[in-house]
């Protein structure tokens, strides 16, 4: 398996170019009719040097947001950092640590209860990587207090810009999808308090065809202590496949899903047990009852089922029990899209005049209502309220 952060990067940082000149277009073009109570919002969060933005989170109980920047200077060194910023301003509120090496920085996100997480990359020679994972805990510090060492060994290997770690907030733990590097394509799975650093037992997915040849999505239901990955072999026209890690019994099953193609996002309600999936090929979107391990599909309005129109990202508000999901090529507006649906598949707002830089998240506060995406611009979040 290729080094995937590395090639997120240089992807990055190739479509960035192409696109600054249309998002900002389309931002100017759109942004005066979002004034109501939702849509796009009017901070927007611009990393401190200008770089990349390459991960980044907010806290659902605090007021900060995290975030990693880099750009590519003219020396041939990298200009890496890691920020904090302010969830009301979009002010950055301090660089927790700088560097003008070969080094890079990945945000992971902010887990658990206010817990920071970092992946630090050092690069010893052409395609191999050193990676330390450095903890901010809490987040309101400001500061690196701790590593977060899971036990990954030397032919395993977690690269969350896939959405490998779960974006669990408001209980201590999460869970981890690292990937296999040994040839065999097996996966591993584990539970951990990262604020204490902490790990439960690491659970194998042995379906190496379906969760193998590429980095699964991951969503955690703490409530039944389980783990839910999405997978599939990606062949056009076929279903995906869902992954059932039982963290109690240390144990794997998997159904055949809904849909068509890779699994692109995937969220989850736990306590009504009823997980949120887009897949890659047919622009829909799609809801499991999780105890029967039965679903059904929602094309995204106006899409007409088109690959090009898919949806990408998933997030849950647990609050307002609402799925979001991204459609970065828009079929109902110019730019992107975000669509808010109930738990039964119902859409119940839809936010035009996005310009997402893919790949890209959604990061939630459902205490305010608000979130935020990936752009418009190289080197910014913009937040949206729903």
């Amino acid at each position: 398996m290729k080094d995937r952060n590395a090639s997120y990067r240089r992807l990055r940082r190739i479509v960035a170019t192409a696109v600054l000149s249309f998002s900002c277009l389309a931002v100017a073009q759109t942004s005066a009719s979002h004034r109501g109570p939702i849509g796009l919002g009017k901070i927007i969060v611009h990393s401190k040097y200008g770089g990349q933005i390459f991960g980044f989170d907010v806290d659902q109980n605090g007021t900060e947001g995290l975030l990693s920047e880099s750009q590519l200077l003219s020396n041939g060194n990298i200009l890496a950092a890691v920020e904090t910023f302010d969830q009301k301003t979009g002010r950055i509120l301090k660089v927790v640590t700088k560097s003008e090496t070969q080094d890079d920085n990945i945000t992971l996100g902010v887990l658990g209860k206010s817990v920071g997480l970092i992946e630090h990359e050092h690069e010893i020679s052409i395609g191999h990587i050193q990676r330390v994972f450095h903890v901010l805990n809490p987040l309101a510090g400001n500061k690196f207090s701790g590593l977060w060492t899971p036990p990954l060994g030397s032919k395993h290997i977690i690269t969350g810009i896939d959405g490998s770690i779960s974006r669990t907030q408001g209980v201590a733990r999460v869970v981890a999808m690292a990937s296999d590097l040994s040839g065999n394509f097996m996966p591993w799975v584990f539970e951990s308090n990262v604020g204490k650093n902490t790990f439960g037992p690491i659970v194998t997915i042995p379906d190496s065809n379906n969760f193998g040849s590429v980095v699964s999505p991951i969503a955690f239901d703490p409530k039944n202590n389980l783990a839910i990955v999405g997978g599939g072999t990606g062949a056009f026209d076929t279903n995906p496949t869902v992954g059932l890690i039982d963290l109690t019994k240390q144990s794997f099953s998997e159904f055949k899903g809904v849909g068509f193609g890779y699994i692109n996002g995937i969220a989850v309600d736990g306590a009504d047990r009823i997980a949120c999936t887009t897949t890659e090929d047919d622009a829909s979107v799609e809801f499991y009852d999780l105890k029967t391990q039965t679903g059904f599909t929602v094309v995204l309005p106006g899409s007409g089922g088109l690959q090009f129109l898919s949806g990408w990202d998933v997030a849950f508000d647990s609050v307002h029990k609402l799925f979001i999901v991204a459609q970065p090529n828009s079929s109902t507006g110019t730019g992107s899209s975000i669509y808010v649906y109930d738990t039964n598949g119902n859409v119940k707002s839809i936010l035009n005049g996005f310009s997402f830089l893919t790949p890209m998240r959604i990061s939630l506060n459902p205490s305010r209502r608000t979130g935020w995406v990936d752009g418009p611009i190289n080197g910014a979040i913009e937040s949206f309220k729903y």
